[in-house]
């Protein structure tokens, strides 16, 4: 090669040479980013969809429901043509630039499985539900008490600071409740129960030893604290327009939060139109060298490189990136020496609600439209095995009044029908499960042999489906859960199985497994890889188990904790 073409690609080379990249800027990217600038790490973000900047491009979040064309309802020739993403509650004319659609992204279901995404800056952290729970001592230590899974490699006592650190920054609202299946945090002020559902919760509390109704932790500003107004962000506003983009900043997005502190250090670089084909590993140095990418618009390939590599894809497309990430040493997917990357998904079963209505007061009502909801921890199988199924399941729940006080007899036109249309209706109580289900070798991903995406990368195979434990445990909600209400003084008690497939829960997890024993996983203790140790993995696809808590304050914290660790192994020159 002639020696001007040799500095030229020397040049090349060193614009695209990072200490850290970053890939993905969801929730858990958004964290990693966000430390390793703090830091001083000069670091890239990869991001395969658009730019989206704070405030910037909310373009519906104002709007009133009059100034859509459907009033917020999606066509029908928009649900006929994506049927997967129009099951998830979120997707509306209001919100749909912030999904992908079904057709623009075809993946292959071997079973049934709603895969909902979120490709721009932000991912999903613009449209999550925001209910943020610490798991327990009890959850880390469940799948080594009862065996369903592998040992998890850190305990809570080791989680706890780090789940500290996050939520000082992020602002999570909730009250300390004392509940050792529920650990306390560094909370904001709590929302408040209105008065039908402190009564029932009341009554649930009083009745049961070992049940405790409290109300819901959330990522929502209830009293800006100095650093959330250094962010540029202000108190929820109880508008529950949140997945429009919150012009406030009154919730966590890596938007409004972790993606302008990262930038403001000057040591963020963020490339979208992205799209990670994989990683590059080089078998002389026994490390992953840099990320290959191809440009969304115009298909052509790039590499980047640098010293450690965080994948914060969201799980399913972690393990795709990792799975495609092959070399002579790892034909198999990076660092996949057990064949195990891929296997052992796992998620929340929806499945179970329960509706009923209340004797409540009519003259009574409550503000704005809160973010979270009461809620009761996991009581089944805490400490020991004592059902015929393993794990358990939270359950979430509320109570409302609807619009319009409506009786049977009224007639549906005129004056009369438009008077009660402006009045509140009769309280209502809704109740859902959150359920734990078991990681199983069955469950899993991989790519697909023939069929190829634009861009050339093997399209991903899902085979995920409920066994027989799932079915036990939503028997057992919707039996407790009916009893439970009606100690409550609930009336007109209704149980349904929705028998949705498994992902509208959109809390997928596992496939490249934490643990200690490299034969029976893929990361060890600090979210890096066992074969590779400047590869780590801190998003839903590290996950050994799911416990029955929201999993995304998890995923910050051990973000966290990884990133803050890889910065003192980078300082020691050990990747």
């Amino acid at each position: 090669m002639p020696a001007d073409s040799l500095l030229l690609n020397n040049r090349a080379k060193a614009q695209n040479t990072f200490d850290a990249i970053v890939i993905g800027s969801g929730i858990s990217g958004g964290w990693a980013a966000k430390e390793f600038c703090d830091h001083g790490l000069k670091t890239l973000v990869i991001e395969r969809g658009r730019n989206v900047v704070h405030l910037k491009d909310y373009p519906t979040a104002t709007k009133n429901p009059w100034d859509f064309p459907h009033r917020g309802q999606m066509p029908l020739s928009v649900t006929e043509n994506n049927p997967i993403v129009s099951r998830c509650y979120a997707f509306s004319e209001a919100s749909q630039h912030f999904f992908v659609k079904d057709k623009e992204h075809p993946y292959i279901q071997e079973k049934p499985f709603d895969w909902i995404r979120g490709y721009q800056v932000g991912g999903k952290s613009l449209l999550w539900a925001r209910q943020t729970q610490r798991w327990s001592r009890f959850d880390f230590e469940g799948p080594g008490r009862d065996g369903f899974a592998v040992e998890w490699p850190v305990s809570y006592e080791e989680m706890a600071p780090w789940y500290s650190h996050v939520e000082k920054f992020a602002g999570i609202s909730g009250n300390h409740d004392g509940l050792e299946t529920l650990p306390d945090g560094e909370f904001l002020p709590a929302w408040e129960m209105n008065c039908v559902e402190r009564e029932i919760a009341d009554k649930i509390n009083h009745h049961y030893s070992e049940r405790h109704v409290v109300q819901g932790r959330c990522a929502h500003l209830t009293k800006p604290q100095p650093v959330h107004i250094e962010q540029g962000r202000n108190p929820c506003q109880a508008r529950n327009e949140c997945e429009r983009g919150c012009p406030y900043g009154g919730y966590f997005s890596s938007n409004s939060t972790t993606l302008p502190w990262a930038s403001k250090t000057g040591n963020l670089t963020m490339r979208t139109d992205s799209v990670v084909h994989s990683i590059i590993y080089d078998e002389k140095k026994q490390r992953a060298t840099g990320v290959r990418v191809i440009d969304a618009h115009t298909k052509q390939e790039s590499t980047y490189y640098a010293k450690v590599i965080f994948v914060n894809a969201a799980c399913l497309n972690s393990n795709l990136i990792l799975l495609n990430s092959t070399s002579s040493r790892f034909p198999q997917g990076l660092g996949n020496d057990n064949g195990l990357l891929g296997r052992f998904v796992c998620f929340h079963n929806y499945r179970g609600t329960v509706s009923a209505s209340f004797d409540g007061p009519m003259d009574q009502y409550y503000y704005g439209r809160r973010p979270t909801q009461p809620m009761m921890p996991n009581f089944r199988n805490v400490k020991k095995q004592e059902m015929d199924f393993l794990r358990g399941y939270m359950v979430h729940f509320s109570a409302g009044r609807g619009t319009g006080n409506l009786s049977s007899n009224q007639p549906e036109l005129g004056a009369e029908f438009k008077e009660a249309l402006t009045e509140a209706g009769p309280w209502f109580v809704f109740a859902m499960m959150q359920g734990e289900t078991i990681p199983k070798q069955n469950n899993h991903v991989r790519l697909s042999k023939d069929q190829k995406d634009p861009w050339g990368i093997p399209e991903l195979v899902v085979s995920v489906d409920y066994d027989e434990n799932d079915e036990k445990s939503l028997k057992d909600f919707l039996n407790q859960t009916s009893e439970m209400l009606t100690v409550g003084g609930c009336k007109n008690v209704q149980t349904r199985d929705s028998k949705q497939a498994p992902g509208l829960d959109i809390h997928e997890m596992g496939g490249c497994r934490m643990g200690t024993d490299p034969k029976t996983s893929l990361l060890n203790k600090w979210n890096q890889f066992h074969h590779c140790p400047n590869v780590f993995v801190t998003d839903g696809a590290a996950m050994v188990s799911t416990s029955t808590q929201n999993p995304s304050i998890t995923f910050m914290a051990f973000t966290a904790r990884a990133a803050n660790h890889a910065v003192e192994e980078l300082k020691k020159g050990n990747i």
